[in-house]
């Protein structure tokens, strides 16, 4: 007597084919029981041993799989990729046999294990397989020779299968459902196609339509993949059934591939399962299926459905939750977490599924979460499933997990975090701060084609960690960067005064605490960033980083002055874009102080631009032993000295007097009451006024005062390019870009092109414009991760190398002019004049450092009161 039922049509051995392989071979059910047979005779028929198989889709596996059942022995199914698994599994379970690949071979190895008698099996086990349950943790699934039986001939009567049927086979076979495929095929006389090829290639439809399969049997993921080929466009004649099992189909899926297969005369089976009953356990009858499916439908001939409150009383009314209990013969054993529990007899009547449920007056039941997948945030019970459900019916692929302290989702379409936040702080009743959202596009999943929620939920847990080690730095980070101002949490970037060299600073600070910032976080209060990074996960991907665009033309710049006044290449414009950075940053950290009359916070940015300078320009008084007066002034740019006869200090140094003019002439604008009215009414269109005002002064007072070449100097000549950057800065529509850039055509172009002198002018016009583009239209550029550190390390010491860069060739490396090739020289002097930059940078900022970290622990008297805010607006 054989042990199984799905053995009864092999042991009738005749020439119908069992298992058909892509490359054309076919294995009949006579070939199968002499194979079965023979690997059954290899295991001895004695004792009842357990065989640990690696379920590696292979002739050789299903052989010693259904032999060992021919046996009358135990099979456990492990994942073939999983050596930790299979680790863990022989040191717990201790098999008697392992079958798998070895150096390329198939191996049956006979495992030494003491004192094996005395851990007999229990008689009715046949298989073990492995689950994950709500802590996590593999355990093992006891199921006995009859639940296989059952559950094989339920599914293969309600599908109707007999010996014409063929199934394509795509799932794994350490997976239960891909088990009960092979078993009910087996069990009717059918036979088993093994494609050879993913569902998601372009081949799969044609290879399964040429095998003459009648069915497909696949998870939710299967369909989203095939649903990137032409899956539906194939013509499959044969194919007169598919189903979907192993998680939620969206109902547009459903919808459409129950009108496909209808279309053609077949039917598609929306099923529900769990590795608990041997996979299947209910079903929606093809002819119930609704256009907005959401059922897993009744249960399995043989088996029965109910449900049961809290307290495991019984839920009759129908629309009322409850926990999904299932009853039937296919019902597993119990679980086993070693050798020892593979004695043990059966232990469980009714299977309690862990899937929370509701039952419609028709009697179908719909799973609305999973038990172990609720929470109870801010005193709402949020399951976790239905958030999941809320996205997907806005089109947004997503998984969710969460605790008491939050929801965070991973969404697998880029740029969709935002609408997400907002669906989720709809659906869920939820503020916003405990709402986390990150873009993720290939979500982990489990061998079975399920979203593997435990890595997912210790990734969100060990970015909370990060966070709240982040967090606590943010106050210490701009305590750093702002001393000796002294900072509050309740103090932001802007009404701190910040300002671009302060911005980025601060970015530099940020990227060692690993964090990534959120839109408007300059306005933000400490107390809102702190809790919103508690909130929010980084979505850097591992090797790629998105930098702002103004700290990359920052660098750019740099580099071009570096360049440029080393090798006098036509490579002007690193000057101009600079200018054009001025007007940005002023517009961002410092126009609501300008419109409000906060001079006081306006002007605080120079400070950390002209103490520097004037420690230059000391140090020149002193080697001349004279004072430098229109340095001193900051006039020096308007021509009237020089600085051969030590009346200045070196020309390169205008570009420091330009920008105190810059600041001068918006303090003498805004200073007006009315004017700032003006501005605060329409700010954008009072900007493209005092743009005209820039541009005409640009054409208009270089002939009216004559002062030769230095004119590319004077604050008339650059001021608009600063006016354009502050345009831009202020340019938050579509519109107002595009009239911006018009604008610039046309005056940036005809100085290009028009007005040129050499080359060199029009590279430098052309490089402004490209400038002012990337900050209209180009929020962020993405780098390599250590391209965009090396980015950030040059823009963040951007002044100290304009301010000290001349130094090296002019200086330190007189003494080599001679001796060094003239390229060697350029070379070195360039790359001198960056790293003293950086050095001085370093230097200053671990000055800051220690100096901020003295008046810290002066005044460290508790962190004032913090107040929570919603991180909706980001």
């Amino acid at each position: 007597m054989i042990p199984v039922d799905i053995l009864s049509e092999i042991l009738r051995a005749d020439d119908r084919p069992a298992l058909v392989f892509a490359d054309g071979r076919t294995l009949s059910y006579a070939d199968l029981n002499a194979r079965t047979l023979r690997f059954a005779e290899r295991l001895g028929r004695g004792e009842k041993r357990l065989v640990a198989i690696s379920a590696e889709t292979s002739e050789h596996m299903i052989v010693a799989y259904l032999g060992a059942l021919r046996a009358g022995h135990a099979v456990a199914m492990l994942p073939p990729c999983d050596g930790r698994l299979w680790s863990d599994f022989l040191a717990a379970f201790r098999p008697d046999f392992t079958f798998r690949p070895v150096d390329g071979r198939w191996r049956l190895i006979e495992e030494s294990r003491p004192a094996r008698s005395a851990q007999q099996l229990h008689p009715d086990l046949a298989l073990v397989l492995m689950t994950s349950g709500s802590s996590g943790a593999a355990k093992a699934v006891r199921l006995s020779y009859a639940s296989l039986d059952a559950n094989a001939r339920s599914i293969a009567g309600y599908l109707d299968l007999s010996p014409a049927d063929r199934a394509a086979l795509v799932l794994p076979l350490h997976y239960s459902y891909g088990l009960s495929v092979l078993h009910s095929h087996l069990i009717a006389g059918g036979s088993i196609f093994f494609p050879g090829v993913s569902v998601m290639s372009d081949d799969f439809a044609r290879v399964i339509g040429e095998s003459g399969c009648t069915n497909f049997s696949g998870v939710p993921y299967s369909y989203e993949l095939m649903e990137k080929t032409r899956f539906r466009t194939a013509e499959l004649k044969a194919l007169r059934f598919m189903t979907v099992a192993g998680g939620r189909l969206a109902p547009e899926r459903i919808r459409l591939y129950r009108d496909h297969m209808r279309a053609g005369g077949g039917r598609f089976f929306v099923m529900y399962g769990q590795t608990e009953a041997a996979a299947r356990i209910a079903f929606v009858p093809p002819e119930s299926l609704s256009d907005n499916e959401e059922r897993i439908g009744i249960a399995i001939s043989g088996g029965s459905l109910s449900l049961v409150d809290d307290d495991g009383k019984p839920v009759d009314r129908p629309g009322a939750a409850g926990e999904l209990v299932y009853s039937g013969p296919n019902v597993m054993m119990g679980y086993g977490t070693d050798r020892s529990d593979l004695a043990r007899p059966a232990e469980v009547d009714a299977l309690h599924t862990g899937d929370i449920a509701v039952r419609d007056e028709q009697g179908f039941f719909r799973i609305v979460g999973r038990k172990s997948r609720f929470a109870k945030v801010a005193g709402l019970r949020i399951g976790f499933d239905i958030m999941e459900q809320a996205l997907a019916e806005a089109g947004i692929a997503a998984a969710v997990v969460g605790d008491d302290e939050g929801l965070q989702a991973y969404v697998a379409e880029a740029g969709g975090a935002d609408r997400a936040r907002r669906i989720l702080a709809q659906a869920s009743h939820l503020p916003a701060n405990l709402i986390s959202v990150a873009e993720q596009p290939n979500l982990p999943r489990l061998a079975s084609g399920k979203i593997d929620y435990d890595r997912l939920g210790e990734e969100m847990r060990k970015t909370r960690e990060k966070s709240r080690t982040a967090a606590v730095g943010v106050l210490e980070a701009y305590a750093r960067v702002f001393y000796p101002l002294t900072v509050g949490r309740n103090d932001s970037f802007v009404s701190l005064g910040g300002d671009s060299l302060r911005f980025l600073q601060l970015t530099m600070e940020f990227d060692r605490l690993g964090v990534d910032l959120p839109e408007g976080w300059a306005h933000m209060r400490i107390a809102e960033l702190d809790t919103c990074l508690r909130a929010t996960r980084s979505s850097r991907l591992a090797d790629i980083r998105a930098l702002p665009t103004d700290l990359v033309l920052r660098a750019m710049a740099i580099l071009l002055v570096v360049v440029h006044h080393e090798m006098l290449w036509p490579i002007p414009g690193g000057s101009g874009v600079m200018l054009l950075l001025v007007g940005f940053s002023l517009a961002r950290f410092q126009s609501a102080h300008f419109l409000a009359g906060q001079f006081r916070h306006a002007l605080r940015p120079a400070i950390n631009v002209l103490i520097p300078y004037f420690f230059i320009v000391a140090a020149y008084a002193l080697a001349w032993r004279t004072l430098p007066w229109a340095s001193i002034t900051l006039t020096g740019n308007f021509g009237y000295a020089d600085p051969e006869r030590h009346e200045m200090v070196p020309y390169l140094y205008w570009f420091i007097e330009a920008y105190a003019q810059t600041l001068l002439v918006f303090l003498l604008i805004f200073a007006v009451p009315a004017v700032r009215k003006l501005a605060r009414a329409r700010p954008f269109a009072f900007s493209l006024g005092l743009l005209g005002l820039a541009v005409a002064a640009r054409f208009s007072l270089p002939p009216v005062f004559d002062i030769g070449k230095r004119q590319i100097f004077t604050i008339y000549w650059g001021f608009y390019l600063g006016i354009f950057g502050w345009c831009a800065g202020l340019a938050d529509s579509a519109a107002r870009r595009t009239v911006l850039t018009a604008l610039a055509a046309v005056v940036l172009g005809y100085l290009a092109f028009w007005e040129t002198v050499w080359i060199g002018t029009t590279i430098k016009y052309l490089t402004i414009f490209a400038a002012l583009l990337a900050l209209l239209y180009l929020p962020h550029i993405r780098l390599p991760v250590w391209l965009g550190r090396v980015v950030t390390l040059i823009a963040v010491s951007a002044f100290p190398i304009y301010l000290l860069h001349r130094f090296v060739p002019e200086l330190l490396m007189t003494p080599a002019a001679g001796a060094l090739p003239v390229p060697v020289f350029h070379l070195l002097a360039i790359a001198g004049g960056l790293a003293i930059g950086m050095l001085a940078n370093k230097a200053v900022a671990e000055l800051r450092n220690v100096f901020s970290a003295m008046a810290i622990a002066r005044n460290s008297n508790g962190p004032e009161p913090a107040a929570t805010a919603p991180c909706a607006a980001q």
